[in-house]
């Protein structure tokens, strides 16, 4: 998701997820599986969306290129002579608005860079649902690889 990618596993894992459900269909259990089925797509969709970058790139390139014009015209137009304070005033200038410029870019893309959000709410599900499932069931038993790839069965 860093790179604005989304993965196609998690909509294979829900079609079988409501395969199950034809099983329970009609028990009371059921409208609570279809509930958090709808919960968990809903966050799938809200943090795919949160991925994708909102600034676009050419917006991103046409204020640095505003930036880099900008910095080159005050320089070209300092004293020659006596100039410390007007230096060090455009040097300042320069790695505030070059910093201003990186942060955006950084906070657009949450998921990737200095920024990075970790999933951290996912790794808990997986971590609860694995131990759920070898509380009942032998490791051997899992029915994906530890890279998410479906085992034969």
């Amino acid at each position: 998701m860093a790179d604005g990618n989304g993965s196609a596993a998690p909509s294979v894992w829900s079609t079988d997820l409501r395969r199950g459900f034809r099983e329970v269909e009609g028990k009371p259990v059921f409208g609570m599986l279809v509930a958090a089925d709808h919960k968990r797509s809903d966050e799938r969709e809200e943090r795919l969306t949160q991925a994708t970058a909102s600034i676009p790139s050419a917006i991103f390139w046409f204020l640095l290129a505003t930036l880099v014009i900008t910095v080159v015209a005050l320089g070209i137009c300092m004293p020659r002579r006596n100039n410390r304070g007007q230096l060090i005033t455009l040097t300042v200038i320069t790695a505030l608005l070059t910093t201003t410029l990186c942060i955006i870019r950084d906070v657009d893309r949450p998921f990737g860079g200095m920024i990075d959000v970790k999933p951290t709410a996912i790794t808990e599900t997986e971590r609860q649902a694995t131990r759920d499932f070898l509380a009942h069931h032998s490791a051997a038993e899992l029915p994906c690889t530890a890279d998410g790839a479906r085992r034969a069965t």
